[in-house]
């Protein structure tokens, strides 16, 4: 009898799992399933303690949802990924394993650990899946069989391809023994912070009734609720797509069985594009592996000369900018893990526009915060809103905070559910508190703000022309 072993790591399901579906096609198999944590490894890249107990929540679920099919998941935990193959070598010899499936990580390091294992790994079929895209990468190109660098030619060419054929979703495998009762919790070794269930679906079949009820929902009203924080007007599924609880391919489906016209720029239209943005940075970072490395995409940005401002950055990190809808944005982030993509947009382009701080510090505080974080969109996003990325915002669009404010959040609804200590200001002044409180002679609780929004455009004008020049 044949032994083949699923290896997860971002893609926690049973539903519309490409690998796992693969390792189970053999009705003779013996199928094993296998999680390698690797602490040391997560703490480098700045894994958010909230994003790592929904982690162990996925695993935990995940672990109980293969029991039932009969399929026993083994958990290991090591420091790294050159330890993580040493490991995998080990458990193929132990449990005479034939094949090895497993869907790709796009990231640098992931893939460099994938062929280093396809090379070492003696007697055992190796196979990979494209799993955490819709369509695999490379297989959306320009006439010149090169990647995109603009994105609206990019989600033309993607929608192209979407109208020629919709990727398949697979079914959860079928039961191929007696459920295994006797279940340890897997209890993962690295700091962990509790996150809200109401907000973010702690397993699998909760992941799918949200996305069910978005679809039906929310997905048609996207277009007009998504930019006011105050209202419920996203989805929230990103973490669950960052570990792979849900498949893109499923949101697809989803959202087309349910807004049938999303394809053709109908209702559900702009929720589609978000997707279709994140197969964007998937597939530019397979292509361009130095965004995986700090590097920008755009190369003269290098030459921007920072400020190192701790007491700046860390008025940003508490959310004591003296700007509302920064600190407001901040502060949900620390307290929730989760910032509404307008918000990231307005506070990345504060740090980088207004404090001119490394965009890379941005990137690395959002990484240790998110429960949602992703390399390849949240490092997609700061470069978008640093003017270093591949079609980012030119670098002489500048936010102005408060203006973004007044657009978004005009009453100041979401503002006063994070700084209290705004209560009492008025909705037409709660943008700018300050000038109000001293016309008024009222003493706020809650700092002037840190910086001058018309001083710091020119300055920070100067140091992007000034890096251009160079």
């Amino acid at each position: 009898m044949p032994t083949h072993l699923v290896w997860f790591r971002a893609d926690l399901r049973i539903h519309d799992n490409i690998a796992l579906a693969a390792a189970c096609r053999a009705k003779d198999a013996n199928v094993l399933a296998l999680f390698i944590a690797t602490p040391e490894q997560w703490q480098q890249h700045d894994m958010a303690p909230r994003q790592a107990a929904l982690l162990s929540a996925y695993l935990n679920d995940l672990q109980h949802s293969l029991a039932e099919k009969g399929i026993p998941l083994i958990y290991e935990e090591v420091n790294d990924f050159a330890a993580q193959l040493q490991t995998v070598q080990a458990i193929c010899k132990q449990h005479a394993v034939t094949r090895l499936f497993y869907n790709y990580q796009y990231e640098f390091n992931e893939q460099q650990r994938d062929r280093q294992l396809e090379k070492t790994l003696k007697g055992v079929v190796c196979e990979g899946f494209d799993d955490s895209v819709m369509l695999a990468p490379g297989s959306v190109m320009t006439g010149n069989h090169e990647m995109y660098k603009v994105f609206t030619p990019f989600k033309n060419a993607f929608i192209k391809r979407l109208k020629e054929g919709l990727p398949e979703c697979v079914s959860a495998p079928a039961v191929r023994g007696d459920t295994i009762t006797d279940l340890t919790e897997i209890t993962v070794n690295y700091p962990q912070q509790s996150f809200d269930e109401a907000l973010f679906p702690a397993s699998e079949k909760a992941a799918i009734a949200q996305l069910r009820q978005f679809c039906k929902q929310g997905a048609a009203e996207y277009e007009a609720r998504r930019d006011f924080p105050a209202i419920e007007g996203t989805s929230r599924l990103s973490a669950c797509l960052a570990l792979g609880v849900l498949s893109p391919r499923q949101c697809l489906h989803r959202l087309l069985a349910e807004q049938p016209q999303a394809l053709d720029g109908g209702a559900g239209a702009v929720w589609l594009n978000e997707l279709i943005w994140r197969e964007f940075y998937r597939h530019l970072m397979t292509y361009h592996p130095d965004l995986c490395k700090h590097r920008p995409f755009i190369r003269w940005t290098e030459q921007v000369q920072w400020q190192l401002d701790d007491k700046l950055l860390q008025a940003w990190q508490r959310g004591l900018t003296g700007f509302p809808i920064v600190d407001a944005a901040m502060r949900q982030l620390n307290e929730t893990g989760w910032m509404h993509n307008r918000l990231r947009m307005i506070t990345a382009s504060f740090l980088v526009k207004d404090l001119l701080i490394d965009w890379r510090t941005g990137e690395r505080y959002f990484m240790s915060q998110l429960i949602d974080g992703d390399l390849a969109a949240n490092n997609g996003g700061w470069q978008w809103a640093a003017s270093t990325g591949t079609d980012a915002a030119p670098y002489f669009r500048i936010f102005n905070p408060s203006t973004q404010g007044q657009r978004f959040d005009a009453d100041g609804e979401f503002i006063r559910r994070w700084l209290p200590e705004l209560k009492d200001v008025p909705a037409k002044a709660i943008h700018e508190p300050w000038t109000w409180a001293d016309k008024q002679r009222v003493t706020l609780n809650y700092p002037r703000p840190i910086v001058d929004h018309k001083q710091a455009r020119v300055a920070t004008l100067a140091a992007y022309e000034a890096a251009r020049k160079a």
